[in-house]
């Protein structure tokens, strides 16, 4: 950042100033203690809020809608925020000088942005396409081609960008190029790592995806609540407004509401079925043991204070208060991280492109810690790990090619014949 002109001393040629807009940025830190920042000292804070709830109205509306869409929908919708995200993330960095004078230098970062998009949902839905496709042979033979081929394609396009980035190498460039070259690849892997889990969530069942980023959004509106009308001391040096108060008001929210939310999302099947192919249509399966109500007798002493004598449970409720036990403890470090972050580039948010709340990075910062616990927790704990018949059939319908399973499907009516024949 350019030092402000305070000793005499001439100022920086304007053209290497960051490109970024002037609202971003922050005020240096002056010598005022950490509790001068709470919300509750803030005079605009009821200003603030309502831009904040209001912006947050329109996105909860938005996101009920697309969830009712289904999972082809809520997968375009993490596509969007993973180009707004790689837009904030590459201007951070961004010098308007240097820029102007290596000409097509942002469309390069692009380019290796769009070539890791389509390497990571090329790995993942890669499968599930060929089971959409599978009625139509021309486009069943196209497809698998295509993915045949996929990584050896990915590869090239990649090449592709590491020569043009030699090629456009400029002398007394060499620094920041070679700098934008290294952040643009960190920036993928922030990016695409969390992505890939969170698309891997959704096509599990859109329960796996729908809880913990619902637990983030509980657990962000109950901090900023508690925060706002109880906050008195400061949790955290990397954000001056988080409070202890906050951070256990919003800690027992989640929780609580992890188990509640868990019972009623998983008595949907069309939030619980997972989805083996690209259609948009409404799924119906058996939602297996989990998701099965299970009675439970409560203590005599309950029934004297409330009119319950019983209560139903899924099985998947237990699971659910791991998330938002995480969603609670661990996932607000994802936060702090990034306040850190911003700090170390002397900048408020990572945009603006939502009012109250800053960048889509801004809010994307724990859903990334998250989605990543969330799909691991799902694979270790969730998923059976001894072979059954449900399980082989999905492995057999996602790795193996229309040709191939009929193929099994030959061989297995051989092998059956064969062994009726020793019976007989």
């Amino acid at each position: 950042m350019q030092k402000d002109n305070v000793t005499g001393i001439p100022s920086a040629p304007t053209g290497r100033i960051r490109n970024r807009k002037r609202s971003n940025e922050v005020i240096p830190e002056d010598n005022k203690t950490n509790g001068n920042h709470l919300l509750v000292n803030d005079r605009n804070k009821y200003r603030s809020m309502w831009i904040r709830a209001h912006s947050s109205i329109w996105m909860i509306g938005g996101f009920v809608f697309i969830i009712y869409m289904g999972h082809l929908y809520i997968t375009a919708m993490v596509v969007i925020i993973q180009i707004f995200m790689g837009k904030e993330l590459f201007n951070l960095l961004r010098k308007a000088h240097e820029d102007s004078q290596i000409p097509g230098f942002r469309l390069l970062n692009w380019h290796f942005f769009f070539t890791a998009m389509l390497f990571v949902y090329g790995r993942i839905l890669s499968q599930r396409l060929v089971n959409t496709v599978t009625t139509d042979k021309f486009l069943y033979q196209l497809v698998s081609s295509l993915f045949k081929y996929h990584m050896a394609i990915c590869y090239f396009l990649y090449i592709a960008g590491f020569m043009w980035f030699i090629l456009t190498l400029k002398k007394k460039m060499y620094k920041y190029q070679f700098g934008q070259y290294a952040w643009t690849h960190m920036i993928l892997i922030v990016v695409f790592t969390q992505s890939s889990f969170t698309v891997a969530n959704i096509f599990e069942g859109i329960f796996w995806f729908l809880l913990p980023a619902t637990l983030i959004v509980i657990n962000d509106m109950a901090a900023y609540f508690f925060g706002f009308f109880f906050g008195r001391t400061p949790l955290i040096k990397l954000s001056p407004k988080k409070t202890w108060e906050g951070f256990i008001g919003a800690s027992v929210t989640t929780i609580i509401s992890a188990f509640v939310l868990a019972n009623i999302m998983g008595r949907f099947q069309w939030l619980t079925c997972p989805r083996k192919d690209l259609t948009a249509g409404w799924l119906h399966c058996d939602p297996g043991p989990l998701f099965k109500p299970e009675q439970f007798i409560l203590p005599g002493w309950v029934s004297q204070w409330f009119p319950w004598k019983e209560v139903s449970i899924l099985p998947v409720q237990w699971h659910a208060l791991c998330l938002g036990l995480f969603a609670s403890i661990i996932a607000p470090f994802g936060g702090f991280f990034a306040s850190g972050f911003k700090r170390a580039f002397k900048i408020k948010d990572f945009g603006d492109s939502i009012p109250g709340h800053g960048g889509i990075t801004d809010r994307m910062d724990c859903q990334m810690v998250m989605a990543v616990f969330a799909y691991i927790y799902h694979q270790s704990f969730v998923v059976p790990q001894s072979l059954s018949v449900d399980r082989i059939l999905d492995q057999i319908l996602m790795n193996l090619s229309f040709e191939e399973q009929r193929s099994l499907f030959l061989k297995l009516g051989e092998i059956l014949q064969e062994g009726l024949v020793r019976q007989s």
